[in-house]
């Protein structure tokens, strides 16, 4: 089965708000064994999504769109969609009393342009919205099936979970499970580890991917299977192989940050972490922060030496931690990133010259901080 999914709203192409209900409704759609083929993003123009619907159910069995079902005339959906299919629409009155009798329990009356979300294209099914008053609905077509969702997230995932994907099991013989599993890695280019484990990219199920980030690279693997068992069983050992070839370079799986990551093994030691750093804009102090049962202090400090830093240790009573890190990133020194790890009278040091402009090697000057905090602990820096 095939499906695409197509969010409306001026605002994604604005860049005013941020589109998460993509990922949501594609999540939710490969939890139940659905393909998303395509995501589209069109504007609150009338024409415009009626031909992306056109386009769009040309190709696939199912399109299910979010946006544009509210009560103002720059919500076209219901209206897009009418036109897309040839559709006259047509006036629900038991969703008009249903959208104010919601508009009554909160102690509000229901204005008359709210009136305008209780029309439907002709034949489509009412997905009542138990959480908002926008209806969604379905309709059936002999090329696919078109669900028009709200674009509120809140709405939207609730009509999803509790209508959409029931709906979806009943009128399509899915079954089985889409199950992903994201592998972090850093200090390893997207060429390099394409070369290490490249002969899995080319299987079919399960199947492997690469997405490149600012100094991180991901490795998709995914397997499709009847149940979630049996996808742990297909990618549990293709992980471990990837693990083999790529070792310590892998940080983390799924959710893990890498200033997770690199605060675990300390935390597992019962030590704390602080951390002096210049040059960083507060980068390293603000990521680990977020773990304060592990991460002591942070001192940043404007642009200085690495010897004034090392200084600071003994005059600090803040970074009294059992390990401190401190880095100094200069873009005036070649993008300079110097290092030390203090754990008692041990002091590993790493310089490391970092290419490209300053601020993007600022950032990637972050994430080598980070990995080699990490990566010193498991060297035996304890």
């Amino acid at each position: 089965m095939k499906a695409e999914i197509l969010t409306i709203g001026t605002e994604l192409l604005l860049g005013e708000i941020t589109d998460t209900n993509t990922g949501f409704l594609a999540r939710s759609l490969a939890s139940i064994g659905v393909n998303v083929y395509r995501t589209t993003s069109v504007g609150d123009n009338e024409e415009r999504i009626a031909d992306a619907i056109r386009e769009i159910l040309a190709r696939v069995d199912l399109l299910i769109t979010t946006g544009g079902l509210g009560p103002t005339v720059d919500d076209p959906t219901r209206d897009a969609v009418a036109l897309a299919l040839n559709l006259p629409v047509e006036f629900h009155l038991d969703l008009w009393e249903t959208i104010q009798e919601y508009f009554n329990h909160r102690g509000l009356t229901a204005s008359e342009n709210n009136r305008r979300q209780a029309y439907l294209p002709q034949g489509a099914e009412v997905i009542f919205n138990p959480v908002g008053t926008a209806p969604a609905f379905l309709v059936e077509t002999e090329a696919g099936t078109l669900i028009s969702l709200p674009g509120v997230p809140f709405e939207m995932e609730t009509l999803m979970v509790q209508s959409v994907l029931p709906a979806i099991r009943s009128r399509f013989e899915v079954n089985g499970i889409i199950q992903a599993r994201l592998l972090h890695t850093v200090g390893v280019g997207e060429s390099r580890i394409d070369e290490k484990i490249g002969v899995f990219e080319t299987y079919s199920n399960p199947t492997v991917g690469l997405a490149a980030h600012a100094g991180q690279v991901d490795i998709r693997l995914t397997a499709r299977a009847e149940n979630e068992e049996e996808a742990q069983k297909m990618l549990d050992p293709l992980e471990q192989e990837v693990r083999n070839l790529l070792g310590d370079r892998i940080y983390g799986v799924d959710d893990t940050s890498l200033e997770e990551a690199a605060l675990q093994p300390y935390k597992n030691n019962h030590q704390t972490v602080a951390v002096i750093e210049s040059g960083l804009g507060g980068q390293l102090s603000a990521k680990l922060g977020s773990f304060p049962d592990t991460f002591h202090a942070g001192l940043v400090l404007p642009t200085t030496t690495i010897a004034e830093c090392t200084k600071m240790i003994e005059q600090e009573a803040l970074l009294r931690a059992d390990v401190i890190l401190v880095a100094v990133f200069s873009s005036r020194e070649e993008n300079l990133l110097e290092l030390q790890l203090h754990v008692g009278e041990t002091v590993i040091t790493q310089d490391i010259h970092i290419p490209g402009p300053a601020a993007a090697a600022m950032y990637r000057a972050c994430t080598h901080a980070l990995d080699f905090l990490r990566t010193q602990f498991q060297s035996g820096v304890q």
